[in-house]
């Protein structure tokens, strides 16, 4: 099936797209409300399919999430439509470090109301549910957050940080060299492949409320509600199901649960409660 805006709107439950920058705020923070985060596909084997078709039929039909390159080639499309200028530009995850890996991330350059701002579903941390003017250096104030843009001249990037626990934290690092699908296809193999990468070993799941956000990494749960933060640890593949079901509105049945419970297994933190 081609992009429709209609059914888009309607799965992200937004009335409507305004091309202007309080435009693009609503969009984007009613995807990152709506489309969960997520990389079963990967941890289970397969690489994501980057068809325009497929991903709509996955994240928009089939009412399931995905991860960076899934989500944000939906927004991409979904920019377009709505009469947005976009362009995609490749970041490289920081976490806290000093400096990048791979470029791996995929997030967007949007112009409106006359400036340039920074567009992003899907970053799978604590990333900001409003996109954030480009050419500002002073803290911005978002929903899930306080985030800065900072130069990083060694890097030859612009490097996005969030202020936790009284410092600021890196969270990724991007320059505006032109991206081709080819970088695309290739960042996404390596993303679900490579043995460096995070997601084929680890099963991560973020989705943001209003000035909330739940997340999963591994069997490890996290709900961080305005800063009053609970943790808990799922010892169960029951257990398991019912939180993709609840807390991520991800359509789980027992079959694809005991898979990502097998692979966890493997992995350690699965077998370790097991035992």
């Amino acid at each position: 099936m081609t992009f429709d805006l209609s059914d888009y709107l309607t799965r992200i439950r937004l009335n409507r797209a305004e091309t202007s920058p309080e435009g693009l705020k609503a969009l984007q923070s009613a995807q990152m409300r709506s489309i969960t985060f997520e990389n079963i596909d990967p941890l289970l084997g397969t690489v994501p399919d980057l068809d325009p078709a497929v991903v709509w039929h996955k994240l928009v039909e089939q009412q399931r999430g995905g991860y960076c390159f899934e989500l944000n080639q939906l927004f991409g499309t979904a920019l377009v439509a709505a009469g947005f200028e976009a362009r995609r530009v490749l970041a490289r995850v920081r976490n806290g470090a000093p400096e990048g890996g791979a470029r791996s991330h995929l997030a967007w350059l949007v112009e409106t109301g006359g400036r340039t701002w920074l567009a992003d579903t899907g970053f799978g941390g604590p990333g900001t549910t409003w996109p954030l003017e480009l050419d500002e250096r002073a803290p911005q104030k978002t929903p899930s957050g306080l985030y800065r843009l900072r130069e990083d001249e060694a890097a030859g990037e612009l490097v996005l940080e969030k202020f936790l626990n009284d410092a600021w934290f890196a969270l990724f690092g991007f320059d505006r060299v032109p991206v081709r699908d080819a970088d695309i296809e290739a960042a996404n193999v390596v993303c679900a492949q490579w043995a460096k990468s995070p997601f084929p070993s680890h099963l991560m799941m973020s989705r943001h409320g209003e000035g909330s956000r739940v997340s999963l990494f591994d069997v490890n749960f996290t709900h961080d509600d305005k800063g009053n933060v609970s943790r808990r640890v799922l010892s169960s593949r029951e257990e398991l199901q019912v939180c993709l079901e609840t807390h991520f509105a991800i359509p789980c049945d027992r079959q694809q649960a005991f898979l990502i419970w097998e692979k966890l297994a493997e992995t350690g933190e699965a077998a370790r409660l097991a035992s």
